[in-house]
């Protein structure tokens, strides 16, 4: 965070100091208790504190309050600051530190490949330039304010990603990161627990749209159908394609499986430049994609950015090949499920294990509501599309998959498990070196986790 004195911050939402000094320096931010780790932080507290005194190891301390403090709850360092209005008082504060800095600030959303597409522009752009970023997957809404205050003088460019849980989520980002340069890289269906629908699902992704300016650029995947359905009308601002499709601006061709990764080329107006990026699947080439163009708009030319993605490293648990189980090659894919990860993992399986017999484990797809019956037997029908050789389900909802292709007919082994206690006893004896066996679950989903690690160890 920019060092800010509470007589700097007081004149932003015209806060009357009752306590304290306006001499002190904040260097943090926090408008949850919890969120308090360090001293010398700004607490924006929408309720009474019960006890003052708990707070005390991060004295010196800024509240900013709408309650009544009374004497007895006074404490050295710690400093009060009365609003008439402690939420309002709040966003003005963001507002006011947002407008402090006028750097490229990318927000990126999508059903699959935000975390990568992120990490593959970090990447990218740390090389020449001091960045920030959101860690990991560490998206959560609740997270927002220590992204924003996380830039600072030194900071050149941001990389944020925003999630949707629900509808206004992205609209919620929007308000702290205030990005110049949008990226949405494919909308499938999930979240419709929150959502209900896909078409509200498309919308609250769609929001992306609604928080750039006239003088940014919205980044998508040209060839997506959902992505198609996203009401654009209003939308002053550039609109940059990628993907194969002819009409794409940064176009892929020549696609092509190499040892550790992918080999594409890439045109842009009118020059090829040649790309190779870690991990498997055409997924990882529309990774690529949104990021090389995500980091050209930003100042980095192609050949650069090319360069630097051969030493990009590839997420844990993210279509990772392992040797494992009797000598089989091990898919580890168990950070998330979704039915758009799922085609790209099928088709991975199948580009990999093209000489091989193909085992497809898969866990339950979460988040989903009253849809859980139908996304399911959608994942069912990707599955009956694939080569996969034996299908393995475990969990409840996970069997729908399995009863699909056996209602449709199979050529395929299908087995149903409640839980993984007894997949592994099966695996023992029905893989080896001639096969590929592809585990996905989600990150939350322990048993697939641990199922993925115990596969990876040669017994």
């Amino acid at each position: 965070m920019k060092p800010l004195s509470v007589e700097c911050i007081r004149t932003i939402f015209s806060g009357d100091l009752i306590q304290g000094s306006d001499n002190v320096i904040i260097h943090f931010g926090a408008y949850r208790l919890k969120q308090i780790k360090n001293q010398n932080t700004i607490l924006f507290l929408r309720k009474k504190v019960v006890n003052l005194k708990k707070l005390e190891v991060y004295f010196p301390l800024v509240l900013v309050t709408d309650q009544t403090i009374s004497r007895s709850e006074q404490f050295k360092n710690l400093t009060i600051i009365m609003v008439k209005d402690v939420e309002e008082a709040y966003w003005k504060f963001v507002k006011y530190y947002r407008s402090l800095f006028h750097i490229p600030v990318v927000a990126i959303t999508g059903t699959a490949g935000k975390t990568t597409t992120k990490d593959m522009i970090s990447h990218i752009l740390s090389a020449k330039k001091t960045i920030t970023a959101t860690s990991s997957t560490n998206n959560s809404r609740t997270a927002h304010l220590h992204y924003l205050l996380s830039i600072d003088d030194d900071t050149e460019a941001a990389v944020f990603e925003t999630a949707v849980g629900a509808p206004g989520d992205v609209l919620k980002a929007g308000e702290y990161f205030k990005p110049t340069i949008g990226i949405i890289t494919n909308i499938g269906a999930h979240h419709l627990n929150y959502c209900k629908t896909l078409e509200g699902y498309i919308q609250a992704k769609g929001e992306m749209a609604k928080i750039l300016d006239h003088s940014s650029v919205l980044i998508i995947n040209s060839e997506d159908d959902n992505t198609k359905k996203i009401d654009l009308t209003n939308y002053l601002g550039r609109i940059i394609k990628v993907g194969i499709d002819p009409s794409s601006h940064f176009k892929a061709a020549g696609i092509k499986y190499c040892k550790d990764g992918m080999q594409f080329s890439v045109q842009h107006e009118e020059k090829k430049y040649s790309v190779f990026v870690p991990g498997y699947g055409e997924q990882q080439v529309y990774n690529a994609l949104a990021a090389i163009a995500a980091v050209h708009e930003i100042g980095i030319d192609l050949p650069e950015a090319a360069d630097r993605l051969k030493t990009y490293k590839n997420l844990n648990k993210h279509l990772q090949v392992h040797e494992g189980l009797n000598g089989a090659t091990i898919l580890d894919d168990t950070w998330s499920l979704t039915t758009t990860s799922l085609k790209a993992a099928l088709k991975v399986l199948s580009e990999v294990g093209e000489t091989k017999k193909k085992v497809a484990i898969l866990g339950t797809i979460t988040d989903l509501g009253s849809w859980g019956y139908v996304i399911h037997e959608q994942a069912g029908e990707i599955i009956s599309e694939s080569d996969v050789d034996v299908l393995i389900t475990i969990g409840f909802h996970a069997r729908i998959m399995a009863d699909y292709l056996l209602k449709i007919g199979t050529a395929s082994t299908v087995y149903s498990f409640n839980n993984s206690t007894l997949v592994f006893d099966l695996l023992k004896k029905i893989v080896d070196e001639n096969t590929i066996v592809l585990i996905k679950g989600d990150m939350y989903s322990k048993p697939m986790i641990e199922l993925a690690s115990k596969l990876r160890k040669k017994i």
